[in-house]
């Protein structure tokens, strides 16, 4: 029987970025150095086939720092902790290692400074996310106030509306939060703002590509964990953006293929912390059904890459 034809469209960039990649390497570099097992609090990055991969090499996946015993390394993950987790592990005379973004960081720096200038931060970002947690956990209680949508905008209870700054978590959607961003000024107009968007390089650059394919193709596969702000991001952008159907799929046997039923176009992308070897599952599995033809959509180059920490590049 002949396949129906399909033209896959593939959005680039997309997957691992470069805070993805530095927090991946420093797991398997403290293996390399410090032999198994290698403590790591929270899921490095969100992606239960990486979490397993490194748990296959010796990784300890835990959710808090008193379930690591003192005498082997702990690494923070790559979404934040607050300031009493390091505080608390140096207290214990542990060995740890912060795997946090650097973009991350910069938000945390860019918050401390604004605590110490006398302004109250208000945080645009998603409740509970790890990185919400972490960047929160920078600065005494109440002195973060959470807004996930121009509604908590309005909600808002500070305690002097001259005296406010802005920051924000770096994987949400570059177009709601803008909406967020001007609820803000509109209700505080003395608001200050990141001198440079909060929100990452990566999820803006992905976010692009999703908008510049989406009005070509009948549905878009975002290859992804459900827990990954970022690929929960991509897939409202597609819906967004113009394409009918949008599905987050963590690997080809999660697609649900009577939804796909009479495409002839799909656009294949993936959240930050997905690894190629998931995507290239997913166009392997739609080769299998269709006859395809390939089509880059690339809207942007990245060549970002972040050291990792001094600890690891010193010789065991």
């Amino acid at each position: 029987m002949t396949k129906p034809p399909l033209t896959i469209y593939m959005a680039a960039p997309r997957g691992f970025c470069a805070g993805v990649d530095r927090a991946i390497k420093i797991v398997e570099m403290a293996l390399g150095k410090w032999g198994a097992p290698v403590y790591v609090r929270h899921e490095i990055v969100h992606n239960r086939y990486v979490v397993d991969g490194l748990r296959a090499k010796g990784a300890v996946f835990v959710e808090e720092l008193d379930e690591c015993p003192p005498d082997r390394p702990v690494i923070f993950s790559a979404h934040g902790v607050p300031k009493a987790v390091p505080a608390e592990a140096a207290r214990r005379e542990m060995v740890y290692v912060d795997a946090t973004c650097p973009l991350v960081s910069k938000v945390h720096i860019e918050a401390a400074r604004h605590h110490e200038n006398g302004l109250q931060m208000v945080m645009i970002g998603h409740a509970g996310h790890p990185e919400t947690i972490g960047t929160m956990g920078q600065l005494p209680p109440g002195e973060v106030l959470l807004v996930e949508n121009s509604d908590d905008v309005a909600r808002l209870e500070v305690r002097d509306p001259e005296r406010l700054a802005f920051i924000t978590q770096t994987t949400l959607s570059v177009d709601d939060t803008a909406d967020v961003v001007t609820a803000l000024k509109a209700r505080f107009p003395a608001i200050v703002g990141p001198h440079k968007e909060d929100i990452c390089y990566a999820t803006t650059n992905r976010q692009e590509a999703v908008k510049a394919m989406a009005p070509d193709c009948d549905a878009i596969l975002v290859v992804g964990a459900p827990n990954s702000s970022n690929s929960k991001r991509l897939v409202e952008v597609a819906a967004k953006a113009g394409c009918s159907y949008a599905q987050l799929v963590q690997r080809a046997a999660d697609v649900d293929w009577r939804s796909l039923k009479g495409v002839a176009s799909i656009g294949v992308t993936a959240g930050a912390s997905a690894p190629e070897v998931l995507i290239n599952e997913v166009v392997d599995a739609l080769r299998e059904r269709y006859e395809v033809t390939m089509r880059d959509v690339v809207t942007a180059e990245e060549n970002v890459e972040f050291k990792v920490p001094r600890v690891l590049r010193e010789l065991a």
